[in-house]
């Protein structure tokens, strides 16, 4: 078994599973908003939809970073076992800035639906939870 090519693939399935919890939480979130608009005959902002779906990009940081260990590990420029620590470690430095940016966008969706304004600042906190992921991602492929 390569360890290496499994490290590859975790870092994608750990990244993935935290871009499904954080969408879950910033959907709620959305949704809560949505039906408090509609139960007070406001209109629904579609921004909304910009929360719900943030967490999906810590998926295609770890598709990236997996395609990356991959060739490392392929061409012999990565030892296996480095590359399944570095795949668990930055698979799960995505899963939790996604879940992450799913509360922060739960939150933002929140505020933006009673107040409707914010959304410059509320978007700005989300960005810097997906700075957590860029970074596992950049870091490691530097690795």
């Amino acid at each position: 078994m390569n360890f290496g090519l499994l490290g590859a693939a975790i870092c994608m399935g750990i990244a993935a599973i935290g871009s499904a919890i954080g969408i879950g939480i910033a959907g709620q979130g959305a949704i809560g908003a949505w039906k408090r608009c509609y139960v007070n005959n406001k209109p629904a902002p579609f921004i909304l939809t910009v929360f719900a779906g943030a967490p999906l990009t810590q998926t295609i940081y770890g598709f990236l970073l997996m395609s990356s260990m991959a060739g490392k590990v392929n061409a012999g420029a990565m030892n296996p076992a480095t590359a399944l620590g570095l795949g668990i470690a930055s698979g799960l430095g995505m899963c939790f800035s996604a879940i992450a940016q799913g509360k922060a966008g739960a939150a933002g969706s929140d505020a933006l639906g009673e107040t409707g304004k914010g959304f410059a600042q509320y978007i700005m906190v989300v960005g810097l939870c997906e700075t957590v992921a860029l970074f596992a991602m950049v870091f490691s492929m530097i690795a």
